[in-house]
């Protein structure tokens, strides 16, 4: 059978409507066909009865379901975010709706379905998001476009256009995000998890070049001599990597992630200077801090001294082992410190807790998913 573009409506106003709203798509994308297109995300008034506002889109979608099965479908997706449907008639708040409003130019009337969707030409909710993406699409029986529909709409609900955007999968919700640092205390997994992410979402991987800094081995035998020649090497071989490797994209991959944010030289500093070679250090920082590209999302994956200090042992390397967990301590400190006065919208902390992404698939996946509800929140840009 050849395959029809359906339109569908989907509406959520219950916990986190952004978030239910995306994993529908998501879930749509997977089972039941090709999203070719997504409107503008709008807040609009509940219609028919009194609750919290709705977050609603409009999606066209290329499937070979027929619209019974499609509708099926819609159901098990709806029952499976969370979706009661109450026997009692009326309107009531919803964690997600969708409604299938058009099928190609097809109508279809049985006891659960009816194609075109009946109410359509009364709700501004959805004419409008569905004037984004098929604005000179005719309804099939009364013979008038989207636009000419919305015109002649008498539902005087307030409506405002939102500057999120929805995605039909992960890897493009991950492309619109351009650069995302994961950071953490040394043992945290960033190394593990940027590898990771770049490998299964196509993304450039950028990642610090620790191992070859000859000064590393030496400051964990004594501190007070080499900190501040490591310090100091550090922060220029970072800038230097940083700046060549975040200022170009690569044209086949979708994003960069990198294992580091070069903010990491301060934090760092702060920790192991005197006062005197710090205010130096500073100094310089600031100035090089001011040219570097700054990541759309920075995660911070937290873990307890415990935790880190088994796993620096799990992975054996000889000048590692004799970290102190004070030390530690005033590492996870001084990134605390550093994200109070980060942007709130740009900036999301993990704790891993018992988590172990690197052996198990679902915890991997977990993370993932905290990293996806953080990125449908930021405004599209």
């Amino acid at each position: 059978m050849e395959g029809k573009t359906a339109y569908l409506s989907l509406g959520s106003n219950l916990g986190d409507p952004l978030n239910n709203l995306q994993e529908a798509l998501f879930a749509l994308q997977k089972t039941a066909g090709d999203i070719q297109r997504i409107s503008a995300v709008y807040k609009t008034e509940a219609w028919g009865f009194e609750s919290d506002d709705f977050m609603n889109i409009c999606i066209a979608l290329e499937t070979d379901l027929r619209p019974q099965k499609l509708l099926e479908q819609v159901l098990k997706i709806e029952k499976e975010l969370g979706r009661v449907r109450f026997e009692e008639e009326g309107y009531q708040p919803r964690c997600i709706d969708i409604d299938l409003l058009y099928y190609g130019q097809e109508t279809f009337v049985s006891d659960h379905l009816v194609i075109p969707h009946p109410e359509l030409p009364y709700r501004k909710f959805v004419l409008r998001p569905l004037a984004d993406i098929a604005p000179q699409y005719y309804h099939p029986v009364l013979n008038k476009d989207t636009r000419n529909l919305l015109q002649e709409c008498r539902d005087k609900g307030k409506l405002e256009k939102t500057g999120f955007r929805l995605y039909k999968n992960k890897e493009d919700l991950f492309t619109q995000t351009n650069f995302i640092a994961i950071e953490g205390n040394i043992g945290a997994g960033k190394t593990t998890l940027a590898h990771k992410m770049a490998e299964h979402y196509n993304a450039k991987l950028v990642l610090e070049r620790f191992a070859d800094n000859p000064f590393l081995p030496k400051f964990y035998e004594d501190q007070s001599r080499y900190a501040f020649p490591l310090e100091m090497s550090f922060l220029a071989d970072r800038y230097q990597q940083f700046t060549d490797d975040t200022s170009q994209y690569d044209l086949f991959k979708n994003f960069m992630v990198s294992d580091y944010d070069i903010y990491k030289s301060l934090i760092f500093a702060r920790i192991t200077l005197q006062q005197e070679e710090f205010k130096l250090y500073r100094k310089l920082f600031d100035l090089m801090y001011k040219e570097v590209k700054k990541p759309k999302i920075y995660v911070y994956l937290y873990q307890t001294t415990e935790r880190l200090l088994a796993n620096i042992k799990k992975r054996g390397r000889d000048y590692e082992q004799n970290i102190a967990p004070e030390y530690l301590e005033k590492i996870n400190k001084g990134y605390f410190e550093f994200l109070r006065g980060y942007p709130e919208q740009n900036k999301l902390v993990i704790e891993l807790g018992e988590l172990d992404f690197v052996e198990r698939q679902d915890d991997y996946e977990a993370i993932i998913d905290q990293i996806v509800k953080f990125a449908v929140h930021l405004p599209f840009k």
